[in-house]
């Protein structure tokens, strides 16, 4: 009879605290990312070295970071890059971008959301134009970014309070967009839940949402738009 195989799987990294996946680019095009919330600095640190030792030619990311793991990436990985407003650090080389996403956010407050998303969009293959502080509150400031708009092959708009400014841009232009509730606002907006139901129920056609504060998930789906609509190199 023949015995089972316990050969290690060279998909996946051992590190007896986590199994990490080392294949995704190979499966999705996409590497892997380290969710840091709940992790140690330690374990942040051990996985990011983990993945780029396994794919030295492209950037990793790690997001949702605490302080602690901040400073210790800085100090035990002098190469990492570190976004301290989106709490998030990159090792390893950002790929060459191909396609744009434009970034949009309602306010300064929505900053550390946005900043997410902009940074998953460089890490997963494509360009970025930031547009910061252009809510409805003030609405002749979207008004005049509209030829921005226009020019990228996808938005990512990230807003609090009500959400409404994913309908109005949706209204304004026919890109692809993808909306981001945060959880800024006074107690009604419970935590972004009004902001995500608005989003949901947006009448503006082709608005598409993820969760609330989910900016990584906004930008690795912005990306992915980006660069199947942007021409290869070398394509004629």
């Amino acid at each position: 009879m023949d015995q089972p195989d316990h050969s290690p799987d060279p998909r996946i990294a051992d590190l007896g605290f986590a199994r990490v996946d080392v294949d995704r680019a190979a499966r999705t095009g996409d590497p892997e990312v380290v969710y840091g919330a709940g992790k140690t600095p330690e374990q942040v640190v051990t996985i990011l070295r983990t993945l780029h030792e396994r794919h030295p030619e492209r950037a990793v990311l790690a997001t949702r970071l605490s302080e602690e793991a901040l400073a210790l990436v800085g100090g035990t990985l002098p190469d990492a890059g570190i976004d301290p407003v989106a709490r998030a650090v990159t090792l390893g080389p950002l790929p060459t971008p191909r396609g744009t996403v434009a970034v949009v956010s309602a306010g300064t407050s929505d900053a550390p959301v946005a900043a997410e998303a902009a940074l998953t969009v460089r890490v997963h293959g494509a360009g970025v134009d930031r547009i910061d502080d252009v809510g409805v509150a003030g609405l002749h400031r979207l008004l005049g970014v509209q030829d921005r708009l226009a020019a990228a092959d996808c938005l990512v708009v990230v807003a609090g309070m009500e959400g409404a400014l994913p309908s109005v841009v949706g209204g304004l232009t026919g890109v692809p967009l993808v909306a981001v509730p945060t959880s800024v606002g006074y107690g009604a907006s419970l935590g972004g839940v009004a902001a995500l139901l608005a989003m949901l129920n947006s009448c503006a056609p082709g608005v598409t949402v993820v969760n609330i504060d989910n900016g990584y998930g906004a930008g690795v789906h912005a990306a992915r738009v980006a660069r199947n609509a942007a021409p290869r190199p070398g394509a004629s």
